[in-house]
């Protein structure tokens, strides 16, 4: 057997590969374009990652169309019980999105819609001053703009650092909508969407909505 391949073939090797395989699940969303090979082994040996994420409590989703994964508790509340009734602890602790946050998701989500409907491409790509001018019209009126624009900027780098978006190479502030954006804001949530823009619009024009939510 060629020496190239009875590395590959070899448990040693198989265990390097899955262990890259989970390092990439527990960092964030693992993207197929972002690293082909890591994809490809994890596609392979994808009985053995679901097995090692069952085993605390956390599910792999594959969506192959959008070319993504990634791991998540399958259901809510503080612990989640195990076939036997033991309760397994999280890992993380869920932190809420603030309203500014929740909002700016809401519209690339319904922007990313518009665009898939449309046609018109394969990629969203949308500039940082396109998201401000998308999210202003929902801020409170303020005499210090620059205090609002900072915090603007502050929840568009906290959704690029959740993998939502990503900046893209050699170009300044400008950003390609992610797929997986799909999987945490889903058509149910956009059902409503109109009627919670209603309730952020009331919140601006009360005042509610702090530089800080």
């Amino acid at each position: 057997m060629d020496e190239t391949l009875a590395a590959t073939a070899s448990p040693g090797a198989e265990r390097a590969r899955l262990a890259k395989v989970l390092a990439a699940l527990y960092k964030g969303v693992l993207y197929r374009d972002d690293s082909e090979d890591i994809w490809n082994d994890m596609l392979e040996l994808q009985p053995r990652v679901r097995d090692h994420f069952a085993a605390i409590g956390l599910s792999l989703f594959i969506v192959e169309a959008e070319g993504f994964a990634y791991v998540r508790y399958p259901q809510s509340g503080p612990e989640i019980e195990d076939e036997e009734g033991f309760e397994m602890p999280r890992l993380v602790a869920k932190r809420p999105l603030t309203y500014q946050t929740s909002l700016l998701l809401a519209l690339l989500r319904k922007r990313l819609a518009e665009f898939e409907a449309g046609g018109e491409g394969m990629r969203l790509i949308i500039s940082r001053d396109e998201i401000l001018d998308m999210i202003s019209i929902f801020l409170p009126e303020s005499g210090d703009e620059a205090k609002i624009k900072d915090a603007m900027e502050k929840n568009i780098n906290r959704i690029r650092d959740m993998g939502f978006i990503r900046q893209l190479k050699n170009q300044t502030n400008v950003y390609e909508v992610r797929g997986i954006i799909k999987a945490f804001v889903d058509a149910e949530w956009l059902g409503v969407f109109e009627k919670r823009l209603g309730e952020y619009r009331l919140m601006s024009s009360l005042g509610a909505i702090s530089d800080e939510e």
